[in-house]
C-alpha cells in the first residue's frame, strides 16, 4: 500500500482546534499513514501524539515550525525528524516563546487603543498551555463580531500595516536552521507561494535557506493552486532542495483543508522523506 504523506500540521499545542491525540485520529481516519506534527514554536503536543499513533499505526514524525527573520521578512521553516529534547532547539524554542508571548501582549494593547478590550485575558484563556498566535486573535474579534470572518480580522487588524499588527524581529534564518540541524533534523522552507513575495526575493532567501543547511522545500501544500505547485518544483529544482507535502491542517471547520488532501508531488523530484 503506497505511503500518504502529511507533513505539516497544527494542534492545540499552538493554534491548531484538534489535540494532538484527536489530530492524529483525524488524520487516521483520513487515511494519512505519515504524520508530522508541526506546531509553532513548541514541541509540548509529540509526547500525546506519538501515543495515539502508537495506537492506530502511524507513523508520527517530530516537527516544528519555527518563525525565522530573514531581511526584514518573517518566514516559516519547518523542523522535521527532530530531537524535541536537543538542548540547542529546547533553548531556541524557549527563546521564540518568549518574543511570541511579548508580542500577543502588544497586539492587545494596539487593540485595546482601538477600543477592543479584553484580547489578552480571552487569547490567553484560549490557547491555554499552548502557544498565542495571531489566529487566536482573530478568533478572539470574529468571536466578539469586531469582524465577520477570520480572513476579516486579518485583513482589518492583524496584517502588517493594520491597527493590530506588531513587527516582530525572530531569531534569524541562519540560527533557526542551526538549531534544527543540531537536533538532528531537515530544515524545510514552509509555503513559500503564501508569502507574496516576488521571485527575486524568494530565491535570494532560498539561496541563504540552503547555505545555512536548509534541505527542503513545501511544493505542495494545502489548497495549493496548480500554478502555485509549478513555482514552488522551479524553486525546488533550482535549488536543489527535496520536496515536501502538508495541509497545514488547524481546523476540522475549515471544509476547503483537510489532513493527507493533498495534489500529487511531481515525479521529476526527490521527495524529503527520503532523507529520513
Amino acid at each position: 500500500m503506497a505511503e500518504i504523506y502529511d507533513l505539516h500540521c497544527h494542534s492545540t499545542a499552538s493554534d491548531g482546534a484538534l489535540s494532538p491525540s484527536e489530530l492524529v485520529q483525524r488524520a487516521h481516519e483520513q487515511g494519512v499513514t505519515v504524520l508530522a506534527l508541526t506546531d509553532h514554536d513548541t514541541v509540548s503536543g509529540l509526547e500525546e501524539a506519538r501515543h495515539a499513533a502508537s495506537i492506530v499505526g502511524l507513523r508520527l514524525i517530530d516537527g516544528i515550525e519555527l518563525s525565522a527573520s530573514y531581511q526584514n521578512q518573517c518566514l516559516h521553516i519547518v523542523g522535521l525528524n527532530i530531537d524535541p529534547r536537543h538542548p540547542a532547539l529546547v533553548n531556541g524554542i524557549a527563546r521564540q516563546q518568549t518574543i511570541r508571548a511579548e508580542r500577543a501582549k502588544k497586539i492587545a494593547d494596539k487593540l485595546e487603543k482601538k477600543r477592543i478590550p479584553g484580547a489578552y485575558q480571552a487569547v490567553s484563556l484560549a490557547a491555554g498551555n499552548g502557544e498565542i498566535t495571531r489566529s487566536h486573535f482573530a478568533d478572539f474579534l470574529l468571536a466578539n463580531r469586531y469582524v465577520t470572518t477570520q480572513q476579516e480580522a486579518f485583513d482589518r487588524y492583524l496584517s502588517k500595516g493594520k491597527p493590530g499588527y506588531v513587527p516582530t524581529i525572530w531569531a534569524g534564518l541562519e540560527e533557526t536552521i542551526a538549531w534544527i540541524k543540531e537536533a538532528g533534523g531537515i530544515a524545510v522552507m514552509a509555503h513559500p507561494m503564501r508569502y507574496k513575495l516576488t521571485a527575486k526575493f524568494m530565491n535570494r532567501a532560498l539561496a541563504a535557506f540552503k547555505q545555512a543547511g536548509g534541505q527542503g522545500i513545501e511544493v505542495v501544500t494545502g489548497r495549493a493552486s496548480d500554478d502555485e505547485i509549478r513555482f514552488s518544483r522551479q524553486y525546488s529544482v533550482k535549488h536543489q532542495l527535496y520536496a515536501s507535502v502538508g495541509s497545514d491542517f488547524h481546523n476540522p471547520e475549515n471544509q476547503w483543508l483537510e489532513l493527507g488532501r493533498l495534489a500529487e508531488l511531481p515525479n521529476d523530484l526527490s521527495p524529503v522523506w527520503e532523507l529520513f
